[in-house]
């Protein structure tokens, strides 16, 4: 993983103006929109309450992070985000062939749909949005599917660092980030087999499954290589890693390692200071 002066410049932080940022995302969100009605992929639509036989890889993850200097109400309506999101893909099923895309099983996440403000990130910081905190979904969903045949064809990095680990269990830039509709997540089927996604919000966790119409043989373990800190000459730190899987057959015996993809973030904070776990529970 080669990082140089040229990269250097494409991560540091710019200003832009509202009425560009506006711009730009009318442009792409108009862009995606034309894609969805002239791409020749046939998108995943059928739903089945009914689990699928075979559990493939389940995961949760905390719905309530006392997160430092976020107020708790971010939290809250953000739940209620993920329950009404949820709703909409709750057994979605992938036939072969098909491509999962989570904006246009989620939509656009407004207020007349019951969507509450909650935290958006926002270059390098956060605010409040319509629909925030979704990007926790999108995070379960596509760690998930690593831990799956299943080929992710469109996932986004997160650009910011924004929030100090704080009892982390995944690899840092393990997730994928999400706005409407431009910063999709794509999924697509290239097996035989019939998949299933099963999602759930309880008291404490958001819950993902896959789930499989028949057993899948391949197991897989997912780690990160190469992960450092630079402090880059315009004055920032920035995060890398590299995202690999092992590939184990129906022995437990490793058939591969395979490359997933290369995380660059800009750190929000400074990684020389030491944040105590508490501050983040």
């Amino acid at each position: 993983m080669d990082w140089n002066w040229q990269d250097s410049e494409k991560i540091k932080p710019r200003r832009r103006s509202r009425f560009r940022i506006y711009l730009g995302t009318k442009y792409y969100r108009i862009k995606r929109r034309i894609e969805w009605f002239t791409t020749k992929k046939k998108y995943a639509t059928t739903i089945d309450e009914k689990p699928y036989p075979f559990l493939i890889k389940k995961h949760q993850s905390i719905i309530r992070r006392q997160l430092k200097d976020v107020d708790l109400w971010y939290q809250e309506n953000k739940i209620v985000n993920l329950k009404i999101a949820v709703k909409k893909m709750n057994g979605i099923i992938i036939h072969p062939g098909e491509t999962f895309s989570y904006w246009k099983l989620i939509g656009n996440t407004t207020k007349l749909k019951g969507y509450k403000k909650g935290m958006v990130l926002y270059y390098g910081t956060f605010k409040a949005g319509t629909g925030g905190g979704l990007c926790q979904l999108s995070n379960l969903i596509y760690w998930i599917t690593l831990h799956t045949p299943l080929t992710v064809i469109e996932r986004h990095r997160h650009s910011y660092d924004v929030f100090p680990d704080s009892n982390r269990t995944q690899p840092f830039g393990s997730g994928a980030t999400c706005a409407y509709n431009y910063l999709d997540l794509q999924i697509q089927n290239r097996t035989d087999n019939s998949f299933q996604l099963c999602l759930d919000v309880t008291e404490t966790h958001l819950v993902g499954e896959w789930r499989a119409i028949n057993a899948e043989p391949m197991t897989y373990e997912v780690y990160q290589k190469s992960h450092r800190i630079t402090h880059e000459h315009w004055g920032g730190y920035v995060r890398h890693n590299t995202i690999y899987r092992k590939v184990f057959n129906g022995k437990r015996e490793q058939t591969d390692d395979q490359y997933i993809t290369e995380n660059h973030a800009l750190m929000m904070y400074n990684p020389l200071l030491h944040y105590e776990d508490n501050d983040q529970k």
